[in-house]
């Protein structure tokens, strides 16, 4: 089972060669908006990815186990990918994610509410009422505005 579809493992390879040739040339680390989510069905630990290194292994991002303790860092997807849950239930990708926040205020929303899943609640109601007032943003989808 492919956890993330090759455009997304595109994509994240993208956002990570971007990040690679900023820090060569000097410039602003990128803040990039978080492409996957990655969470437990049976419990609280939620991963958003912003990027995916060179080995093809390595994801960066948001990562939340659950104990009120959200913090940015590197994770494996194969690691992830072989975690067997009861019922026969596997880590699962939400494929209705999608966000215009950056990982910065993902970061800050999930420490502020101790957590991935109370960060996309705000956000969500962030973005819902931003959207109201300026109806030229584009509309909040599910997982994070």
């Amino acid at each position: 089972m492919c956890l993330i579809p090759p455009a997304l493992i595109a994509a994240l390879r993208a956002a990570d060669r971007n990040r690679h040739a900023a820090m060569a040339a000097g410039a602003p680390t990128p803040d990039p908006v978080p492409l996957v989510k990655l969470f437990n069905p049976c419990g609280a630990a939620t991963w958003l990815a912003t990027e995916l290194d060179r080995d093809g292994d390595t994801l960066f991002g948001l990562a939340d186990l659950g104990f009120g303790y959200p913090e940015l860092g590197c994770f494996s997807l194969s690691e992830i990918g072989a975690v067997r849950l009861p019922f026969g239930l596997r880590i699962a990708r939400d494929p209705g994610f999608a966000t215009r926040f950056p990982l910065s205020v993902w970061l800050d929303a999930a420490q502020l509410t101790g957590g991935i899943i109370g960060a996309q609640r705000l956000l969500d109601f962030v973005g819902s009422a931003a959207a109201r007032r300026d109806p030229e943003l584009p509309p909040s989808g599910p997982g994070g505005g």
